[in-house]
């Protein structure tokens, strides 16, 4: 084992390498190299590129979870909300966020441990367990492909900065369609975009657990 390389280093290492090449270089040996440490020295703390997807996606729960704490307890629509813009947050700063730690499994129990007082408190409001897991999982979904979209789009209109301007979409839909046309005039922000798609999701998350 090298001396000094623990987890908590390795997924350092490895957010740091996400920030500069995006998910594609996220390798073993891309982490190793910035450790300036040879790739087997890695395999005692993660097995391969998945196992550290892992570990990175658990340091970044870890982060949410501290973040929308204090809300939580307050109920499940408050709860969700603020567990939504913790996650867009998180995910924001990281190149490729969304796309990297989707799909990603818990490695900390401790982790999964913290999620029992406030599924206690949002069950004891009269939702079943399985309304509030439903609940979460649409709030995360929904959370994951905004900030998907919204690298991405962020990411394609930096290399080329006229990729989405108005007035040549405007141009090429023509005058004949001007309902499609004025669809690219009320694009907004992304944080505009963001707190009016989630408050039509929890709108429907309300729904779900009966107010």
């Amino acid at each position: 084992m090298a001396k000094g390389i623990t987890r908590q280093r390795i997924v350092e290492a490895a957010l740091e390498v996400l920030d500069e090449g995006g998910a594609d270089a996220v390798t073993v040996r891309a982490v190793a190299t910035r450790l300036d440490v040879k790739a087997p020295a890695l395999y005692w703390h993660v097995a391969g590129k998945q196992e550290l997807l892992d570990e990175m996606a658990t340091e970044i729960q870890r982060r949410v979870q501290a973040a929308f704490e204090p809300e939580a307890a307050t109920g499940p629509l408050s709860g969700l909300a603020s567990y939504a813009r913790a996650v867009r947050h998180e995910y924001l700063l990281h190149r490729d966020g969304a796309r990297t730690f989707s799909g990603t499994r818990l490695t900390d129990p401790e982790v999964l441990r913290a999620q029992e007082p406030w599924l206690e408190a949002w069950t004891a409001g009269g939702a079943t367990l399985a309304e509030v897991r439903t609940a979460a999982e649409l709030v995360t979904a929904f959370v994951v492909g905004f900030v998907i979209e919204e690298q991405e789009r962020a990411q394609s209109a930096a290399e080329d900065p006229s990729r989405y301007d108005v007035a040549e979409r405007d141009a090429f839909v023509g005058e004949d369609s001007p309902l499609v046309r004025e669809t690219g005039h009320l694009v907004t922000d992304p944080e505009s975009r963001f707190e009016t798609q989630l408050g039509v999701v929890m709108a429907g998350v309300e729904g779900l657990l009966g107010g």
